[in-house]
């Protein structure tokens, strides 16, 4: 016997966002001895960066180094640099991308932010942290509310007031039902995110691919 395929038939909310408390990272807190432990681990690794294209990490070969801005000796790793081949190659990711994106309803497309920032509170934290004091020369406390704090009240906020966003609809009367459909641009979003503030690159981003679209980023 085949089961029916459910329909869900209701209006979703949002949580109410609530911001995100701010830790203090004092002497002797936990929180401090996990994030020195994270920090002296990413320290000691140099990654190579990729550009990332359609999912796929895509190699040059022609690399630049990234170094700790208050410690020009420490290289941190190397990205590699793209050509005019590989930006086209990204306009056609996000043409590719952009119909299925599009098509996804509200609430699956907030689920994925709302996911993102829960990860960000609990286990992405001390790493996300560790790279903002590694590679812009923040202190604990700078990291902490820029580079998680603010980025998950982007994404809690964000998602609760996209949705009243698609609440508001023209007037009706018994004489017609006029209703507002809302949609992603035609195209893409180009964000070009700063060096020296995480979350405003993570807002940039995700901002635009919330409400539909699709995004070339070029972080800094």
């Amino acid at each position: 016997m085949l089961c029916p395929i459910p329909v869900f038939n209701g209006h979703r909310r949002v949580p109410p966002p609530v911001n995100e408390p701010i830790r203090s990272y004092a002497p002797g807190s936990p929180e401090r001895e996990s994030l020195k432990t994270r920090l002296k681990d990413m320290a000691s690794q140099k990654i190579d960066m990729p550009l990332v294209i359609g999912g796929r990490e895509i190699r040059t070969g022609d690399t630049v180094r990234s170094v700790m801005p208050h410690d020009h000796q420490h290289v941190l790793g190397e990205y590699h640099k793209a050509t005019g081949e590989h930006v086209v190659q990204a306009i056609d990711a996000a043409a590719a991308a952009r119909n299925e994106w599009a098509s996804w309803s509200y609430d699956d497309r907030a689920a994925v932010f709302l996911k993102a920032a829960e990860l960000l509170t609990t286990s992405w934290r001390d790493t996300i942290n560790a790279a903002t004091m590694l590679g812009q020369s923040k202190t604990a406390f700078q990291a902490e509310i820029d580079a998680t704090v603010e980025l998950i009240d982007f994404w809690r906020f964000n998602t609760y007031y996209g949705e009243r966003l698609l609440d508001e609809q023209p007037v009706s009367d018994h004489t017609m039902w006029n209703q507002l459909e809302y949609r992603g641009l035609e195209g893409f979003v180009y964000a070009i995110s700063p060096f020296n503030f995480t979350s405003i690159g993570g807002n940039l981003a995700t901002a635009p691919a919330l409400m539909g679209n699709t995004v070339i980023w070029q972080p800094a």
